[in-house]
């Protein structure tokens, strides 16, 4: 349960630190005093998201911090464990709770002094503290809100969970099946295309190597007769010729030889000049023989240049030039065996069968733990109603079946209700007045919240919209709700003031020096209960009659909480 609450720079209070006891315990005050600060920095302790507007005006940031006692709550102590959050040696029964605003909007979080993101402490949050605000009477008007309100009462939230997981699933594979439904003719001619795509290039059985070799064999032929003319010149020149350069380098290096011994300082001639005579021989055998290899084959021409032009037909066909050919089919090809992968009708039917069976077989048992908490739930708080000013009233959970499912089951829930004997039961959002529907969500949130197991519960002026006779068993539901869990209710009412155990006051004041508004909180004692119960009676005018009713309203709680 909560044991302290420290709250500095919030909204307008500049530091309350409060010690919580067990029981039912009550806010009143002044309309405007800042009750339900208290809870607004309780929620945002808890995970609820705030920024700068939270930061008392011209401080540096809001601090609130809440302690609680855990030990009876071994869950969430495995998971502070889990977490790396947990306390050591005395204090593992313990459960620091902080948050941290600044005044430019920036929020920190800890949980037992260790840093934590604002998901882990809603995570923890969720496990100690359930708020119910003002407006959760008009939640129920909602048909999601019943819904989950009858989940959470059955204990079928995480088989809930898998029908909405098993219909997803469900509606996937039949958009697939469809979607191939329609589209199975244009898959057959895009295959059929691609077949004959793959097959004309593979049949010009075509690759790089084969193309740089007919590239540079048409070269030689197409050029063949210029090749034969230049060799034979070349030949003439170096070799044959009249005044050939072989034949008159060989009769000089002859000459030099024989005046060798005449001049010695030749020899340095010679040296250059006989491999120069080696390199001009080699170039013209090498000549004589390319000669020979040379041959004009108008039939290979007229074959090569066919073979060309079917190469650049296909690369004009298929825009790539015709390096780009060998990839292209590779890309074909491995398209054509994607279409062997592709999903078909039969598979996908019997995928969607499959899936639907799943679906339907969550669906019925999540129908048959909500027709079951149904009965439960609308018998209580058809008792409930009795004590409520709604004698004869009945209440109902409607399971309206739905032919084909949806992602919530196989049922629309709708609350029901019969304000009076004799009427017929209508849904809630139709009939209900706003003082009813008041009476009938706050016994379905006492009623629910018993259910729950967590350790504090507070109620921010959920009694609005009633008052009373009706006022007084309310309070009393309340008080007894605060014999088994801490109970903590913001009222206007005197009647469910004087039910509390415990009652604090919250009151506003004016700084006169610096205009300043600030919001205390102090716990009230016997006297200053009937003083203030006395204040909600009668408002500003307390006389002596307001003061005993109030007295009398404590000793009537009192001894009502006693029998």
């Amino acid at each position: 349960m909560l044991t302290f609450l420290s709250i500095r720079d919030f909204v307008i209070v500049d530091c309350v630190e409060l010690e919580f006891v067990p029981g039912f315990t009550v806010l009143t005050g002044e309309t405007g005093a800042g009750k339900s600060i208290l809870i607004d920095a309780l929620s945002l302790v808890l995970g609820e998201r705030g920024d700068a507007t939270v930061v008392r005006n011209g401080c540096e940031r809001a601090e609130i911090s809440a302690e609680f006692d855990i030990r009876v709550l071994p869950d969430l102590a495995d998971w502070l464990r889990e977490n790396g959050f947990e306390n050591q040696g005395d204090d593992d029964g313990v459960c620091l709770l902080r948050r941290l605003v600044d005044a430019s909007g920036r929020s920190r979080s800890f949980i037992n002094g260790r840093s934590a993101t604002l998901q882990q402490l809603r995570a923890a949050g969720e496990n100690l503290v359930d708020i119910q605000g003002q407006h959760a009477h008009q939640l129920l008007l909602r048909s999601e809100a019943q819904r989950e309100l009858l989940d959470a009462y059955s204990g079928s939230r995480q088989l809930a969970q898998r029908v909405t997981e098993a219909y997803r699933v469900w509606q996937e594979v039949r958009q697939r099946r469809v979607a191939w439904e329609q589209k199975a003719a244009s898959f057959l001619e895009e295959r059929e295309q691609l077949e004959w795509q793959v097959n004309e290039i593979s049949a010009l059985n075509f690759s790089p190597e084969e193309w740089q070799m007919l590239q540079a064999e048409h070269g030689r032929l197409s050029n063949a007769a210029s090749l034969i003319e230049a060799a034979q010149m070349g030949f003439e020149a170096l070799s044959e010729g009249e005044s050939a350069a072989l034949p008159q380098l060989n009769g000089v290096i002859s000459r030099l030889h024989h005046l060798l011994d005449c001049d010695n300082s030749l020899k340095v001639v010679l040296d250059l000049l006989e491999p120069a005579q080696i390199q001009l021989q080699e170039a013209v055998y090498e000549l004589g023989r390319y000669q020979q290899r040379l041959d004009l084959d108008p039939q290979r021409l007229q074959e090569m240049e066919e073979r060309l032009a079917a190469i650049h037909a296909a690369a004009r066909k298929y825009r790539v030039i015709p390096d780009q050919l060998p990839e292209l089919l590779r890309t074909l090809t491995e398209q054509l065996e994607e279409f062997g992968h592709k999903e078909d009708g039969e598979l996908l039917a019997r995928e969607e069968a499959a899936a639907r069976d799943e679906y339907l077989k969550l669906a019925k048992k999540l129908s048959a733990e909500r027709k079951k908490a149904a009965i439960t739930l609308a018998r209580q708080v058809t008792g409930a109603m009795q004590t409520l000013a709604m004698a004869g009233g009945e209440f109902a959970v409607g399971l309206i079946p739905l032919e084909q499912g949806n992602a919530h089951g196989m049922e629309q829930i709708e609350f029901q209700v019969s304000a009076h004997q004799g009427l017929p039961l209508r849904p809630l959002a139709k009939v209900a007045s706003g003082g009813e529907l008041s009476r009938i969500g706050l016994a379905i949130h006492i009623i629910t919240s018993k259910l729950g197991a967590t350790p504090t519960l507070i109620f921010d002026e959920v009694d609005a919209g009633i008052g009373g006779g009706v006022a007084e068993m309310v309070g009393s539901l309340l008080k007894k709700l605060g014999a088994e869990r801490q109970v903590m209710c913001i009222t206007h009412l005197a009647q469910v003031a004087s039910a509390g155990d415990h009652q604090w006051q919250v009151t506003k004041s004016i700084d006169p020096a610096t205009g300043k508004v600030s919001s205390r909180i102090v716990v009230l004692e016997k006297q200053e209960r009937v003083e203030e119960i006395a204040r909600m009676l009668g408002g500003a005018r307390i006389t002596d009659t307001t003061r005993k009713h109030a007295a009398e309203l404590l000793l009537s709680a009192r001894e009502n909480g006693a029998a």
